[in-house]
């Protein structure tokens, strides 16, 4: 039965649009948000721009060792097959799990609500101010119906095939990257003899970090030795996240052409597309402002990269090149990011319910897949999830439990290569891990080192995205006691 339904997907896509998949999956509204904490922790421009060089950098060294498993197992469901193959069927449902209660459905509703509020800069009619509903404490916006709005209207689009999610992904992904590259060139244009890089610069290795409450600065101390290092791993996480979602191109295996080739290729070159666009936008962020400002400054400048009006780095660089156009440009850019970021994330998302269902692990109706060749239920069953977030108003809290929890799902994915060479020695790999076993290694010392790190210093984040992970143990026995049931 598995067999026979994957056999119906339509292998549609091919090198240019899997990459596509990559980049705009990647590519949300961190980038032009997360700049302005990483300043804050780390004090230092130099210290910044290594933060996005070393996320750049490991994430490339995993997307080039997922490369390996897509290449043997080019299925649908991606990093649940890698995990179910390498440990067990338990492991590969916790990460299931997790995914759809909040890793995949908890960044769609974030990504959502990021992309409605930016529509309130062009309509404040659908600004989070505009409460239309209030119940005790509870409220919903505009901005949070507007953002349910957004993932029926995708998720429509992709329930009618994937040539239709394609289509929308190239669009937007195409338009968002020469959006962001003609900033780039403008910005670094501009920025010339502006002073600000020299000035950025002229102590580039002097670390500090800046304590805030109530948007005042409480305290500032220098840091040196294991507490830089210690703050370095704290600050990826912003970069960890804005760089997430590379791997969502493993779960549409079953409609790559030639996946066995495609999908190692389109990890590699997007997310070095990303990093590379990633590190020319923060090089350009330090041409235009200054990193250390004033919180309570009244222009862009004076406030710098660290104190941005409401961490928007991206609209305060965006200024110094538009004038007073600049929030009006951002924000139609940032709604092109986040839309076709969705589109990425929603298209992907369903395929690894759609496994989990056909091995008994998820609602039986998940299991198949529509007329138009997608699994049109599981799409469903996700938008309505990640619709309640949006309305809960807790997916960014949910966002920072797991963590450390989606850090330790890409650690234990990377080992499989490892436990496969020695389980398997003999499955065709078309493509074998570059550098392995020292650069897949590396990557999860590094890992584990950031995990470690965090729960630390991130209790409070660490055991809550533990515990939900944790939480699908019970569910997991629940599941297979029916399927033994049923059969």
């Amino acid at each position: 039965m598995k067999q026979e339904s994957e056999k119906n997907f339509r292998q549609s896509l091919g090198f240019f649009d899997s990459t596509m998949l990559v980049v705009g999956s990647m590519i949300g509204s961190g980038i032009f948000i997360v700049s302005a904490d990483i300043s804050r922790t780390l004090g230092s421009p130099m210290y910044m721009l290594l933060t996005w060089i070393v996320t750049g950098v490991i994430t490339i060294i995993a997307a080039l060792s997922y490369g390996e498993l897509a290449a043997m197992m080019p299925r649908a469901g991606g990093q649940y097959v890698y995990l179910k193959e390498s440990y067990n069927p338990m492991v590969g449902f916790l990460y299931g799990w997790t995914l759809f209660m909040i890793i995949q459905t908890g960044t769609i509703a974030a990504v959502a609500v990021a992309f409605a509020k930016f529509t309130g800069v062009l309509l404040p009619v659908f600004s989070e101010k505009n409460i239309l509903l209030e119940i005790n404490n509870y409220k919903i916006s505009a901005a949070q119906l507007l953002a349910i709005l957004s993932l029926v209207i995708l998720t429509f689009i992709n329930y009618f095939g994937i040539k239709n999610g394609k289509i929308m992904q190239i669009t937007f992904t195409i338009t968002k990257i020469l959006a962001l590259a003609g900033i780039i060139i403008a910005g670094l244009v501009v920025a010339t003899g502006s002073g600000f890089w020299a000035g950025n610069f002229s102590d580039m290795w002097s670390a500090s970090k800046t304590v805030m409450e109530e948007g005042k600065i409480v305290d500032i101390y220098k840091l040196g030795g294991l507490g830089l290092l210690t703050a370095f791993g704290v600050s990826m996480v912003g970069s960890l996240f804005s760089s997430d979602a590379w791997n969502n191109v493993t779960f549409i295996a079953g409609e790559i052409k030639n996946p066995k080739r495609n999908i190692p290729l389109s990890l590699f070159w997007g997310v070095l597309i990303v990093t590379a666009i990633y590190l020319l936008c923060n090089i350009a962020y330090l041409s235009l402002l200054p990193m250390n400002g004033n919180p309570e400054a009244a222009d862009v400048v004076g406030r710098g990269i660290k104190f941005a009006t409401s961490d928007r780095v991206g609209v305060a660089a965006a200024s110094q090149i538009f004038g007073e156009s600049a929030a009006i440009i951002m924000a139609v850019l940032i709604m092109i990011s986040t839309f076709g970021c969705n589109n990425g994330l929603i298209l992907s998302g369903a395929r690894v319910y759609y496994a989990m269902a056909n091995d008994g692990l998820f609602f039986k109706g998940v299991s198949k897949l529509n007329k138009y060749a997608v699994p049109g239920v599981a799409l469903i069953f996700q938008c309505i999830w990640a619709s309640v977030l949006c309305l809960s108003g807790k997916y960014g809290d949910l966002l920072d439990y797991v963590i450390s929890a989606v850090l330790i799902f890409y650690i234990l994915t990377i080992a499989g290569v490892f436990i496969l060479r020695k389980k398997r020695p003999d499955a065709e790999r078309p493509y074998k891990a570059f550098g392995y076993p020292v650069l897949p290694a590396i990557y999860i010392v590094i890992a584990l080192a950031i995990c470690i790190d965090l729960l630390i210093y991130k209790r409070d984040y660490c055991l809550p995205g533990f515990m939900i992970v944790l939480a699908g143990i019970p569910i997991y026995y629940l599941l297979v006691n029916r399927k033994q049931k049923d059969t």
